[in-house]
């Protein structure tokens, strides 16, 4: 898990300084470059033949270091993908269950995993199950108005993981469609609709979390 998020994070500054020195490149390459999806751009810029003895020329010099970052980014990718390879089987071994759970990748269940295991003490109950994950409401009433917020506390890496788990459900899961358009009528903002649904998520998997009396915390 540890290794997965250091290669995803540096990937992810790999990306943002491929597309800032594109911002900044001469216009013949900005203008080759512009409108290419990320994998088109990464492939794009993996490939390029500039002349290492030009490397004094802009030109040269930016293709040099877009194709040196782009590089690093297809290594990285790879490094996640065989670390997802690992972390699959190791997963469903501890809990097959939360696997299946709609919405939930390895990754997520993985890192749910970390964080119960990491706080078995923590968890006597699903809510505060929640509390930990940071998606327990807080209230934030004023006046005739009554609502509550996000959480900013908890782990974050678990509340990121239930978000990944509600973004998915709002594609592709009917009933969570059906309740954010129901939510969306009455009144509720997207942010307040999100909150709900992680709160839903964190009750749901709780229990299948917990099926195995905890034996992951060993």
């Amino acid at each position: 898990r540890v290794a997965r998020r250091s290669a995803v994070d540096q990937r992810a500054d790999t990306q943002r300084q491929i597309k800032t020195l594109i911002v900044t490149a001469p216009d013949e390459l900005r203008a080759r470059l512009r409108g290419l999806t990320v994998k088109q751009l990464i492939n794009t810029c993996a490939n390029l033949r500039p002349d290492r003895a030009d490397a004094a020329t802009p030109t040269t010099a930016v293709k040099l270091a877009l194709r040196s970052l782009a590089r690093r980014h297809q290594q990285l990718t790879t490094e996640i993908t065989d670390l997802d390879e690992l972390l699959q089987p190791l997963v469903t071994a501890i809990n097959p269950g939360l696997l299946a759970a709609n919405g939930v990748g390895a990754d997520t269940a993985g890192q749910l995993l970390v964080t119960a295991g990491e706080n078995h003490d923590r968890l006597i109950s699903e809510a505060a199950f929640a509390m930990l994950c940071g998606v327990a409401p807080i209230p934030a009433s004023s006046g005739k108005t009554t609502r509550h917020r996000l959480n900013r506390g908890g782990d974050r890496q678990a509340n990121c993981a239930l978000y990944r788990v509600v973004l998915c459900r709002l594609r592709g899961d009917p009933r969570t469609r059906a309740y954010a358009e129901r939510r969306t009528k009455e009144g509720m903002s997207k942010k307040e609709i999100i909150r709900c649904l992680k709160r839903y998520v964190a009750r749901e998997l709780y229990q299948i979390i917990t099926i195995n009396d905890l034996e992951l915390a060993g």
